[in-house]
């Protein structure tokens, strides 16, 4: 009687054993994969909101191919140390298809598993160039612009609108900060710019007052500073109490609201690059419902790219099933209509084309787009 007991207890565990296995089969799974932990979580927060009102309202229309598509949330802190782990966490909770990375140092060592293990990925939010250079993916993709086209964006505008006599470049050392102010750099100098100041800071550090008394010394008529809001508000901060009025200007890496909680009223006039305001197409009429329909958020430079990422891996996935090698080959070779505006990818995963808007950071209103 026990050796027939036990054997039904395991015919039970087997039965519900299969019974998981069959309802997750029966959905088809992306990994979403952000900082969840950490100083960039509201960049996660943005990807989440994208990504998840995009997967609920393809549930409600029924799913894709008549099934549902789950998403599964995964960290990886913005770090790099943790990159190798996360992407492999996409693979082990079975998802052939992914949304991930907001930052650059987390994308390029992640972009190495994606290819083994024949995952495709889509980037809502890294913009290196070191992310598709390197090895030129076929299976990682991006739904925001690269560096060398936000680069010279912004030092169109500085030539342009600004036409400062002198511009001074601060960057973070790191993969992003580095790499878009070295764009921005190349950019202006081949336009003409007189840069009289260039140097890295230590990303950590407390007290920039050695760099800041440079830059008071030379006084020039703007800084661009390349990294993210955290070392930049304290440079901002520290800059204005003493006595630096000099107009800022930084990439999308720093548009995150709790800068104004490190810069305080010194934030007041900040400009930075970011993604066009697609909330204004009107094309994204509904989708603007559907972030209401959700209750979240539609702010943030990586939310829409975040939405559109998963409208291409749904699109791709009704024309070709959720075979990854066969969705890579459809994601090259065809255009897509999307929360971003028509994507077309080149042989590298890089979008063609995106488009880039200048904002001016008001303290108590937050940004406003001024060209």
């Amino acid at each position: 009687m026990k050796l027939t007991a036990l054997g039904l207890s395991l015919a039970i565990a087997m039965g519900a054993g299969w019974g998981v296995a069959y309802a997750a089969d029966d959905t088809i799974k992306i990994g979403i994969v952000q900082p969840m932990t950490g100083p960039s979580t509201q960049y996660g927060d943005q990807i989440q909101a994208g990504a998840l009102t995009a997967i609920d309202a393809i549930n409600a229309k029924g799913g894709v191919n008549n099934r549902q598509l789950e998403a599964v949330l995964i960290d990886d802190a913005c770090e790099p140390k943790q990159a190798v782990a996360s992407a492999n966490r996409v693979m082990t909770a079975g998802a052939n298809f992914a949304v991930a990375h907001a930052c650059s140092g987390t994308a390029v060592p992640a972009v190495n598993i994606y290819e083994q293990e024949g995952i495709v990925a889509i980037t809502p939010g890294a913009t290196s160039p070191a992310v598709t250079d390197t090895i030129k993916p076929h299976y990682f993709f991006r739904t925001i612009g690269r560096d060398d086209q936000q680069g010279p964006f912004a030092a169109a505008y500085i030539l342009e609108q600004i036409k400062p006599a002198s511009i001074a470049i601060l960057h973070d050392k790191q993969t992003y900060g580095s790499g878009v102010a070295n764009q921005v750099r190349d950019a202006l100098t081949k336009g003409g710019a007189n840069i009289i100041f260039y140097e890295g800071i230590n990303v950590g550090d407390t007290d920039y007052s050695a760099v800041i008394t440079k830059l008071r010394s030379m006084n020039p008529d703007l800084i661009y500073f390349g990294g993210y809001h955290a070392e930049l508000g304290l440079l901002l901060r520290q800059a204005r109490e003493q006595g630096v009025t000099t107009q800022f200007m930084g990439p999308e890496g720093v548009a995150n609201q709790d800068l104004v909680a490190i810069a305080g009223d010194a934030v007041e006039g900040l400009l930075v690059t970011l993604p066009a305001d697609f909330a204004k197409m009107d094309s994204n009429k509904q989708v603007m419902e559907e972030f209401k329909t959700y209750g979240r958020s539609p702010d943030g430079a990586f939310t829409f790219p975040a939405y559109a990422a998963v409208q291409i891996i749904a699109d791709t996935l009704t024309a070709v099933g959720d075979d990854a090698a066969k969705g890579a080959d459809h994601m090259h070779g065809n255009n897509f209509e999307t929360a971003i505006g028509n994507v077309a990818y080149d042989d590298k995963g890089d979008l063609k084309h995106f488009e880039f808007s200048v904002y001016k950071w008001d303290k108590e209103k937050g940004f406003s787009e001024v060209n």
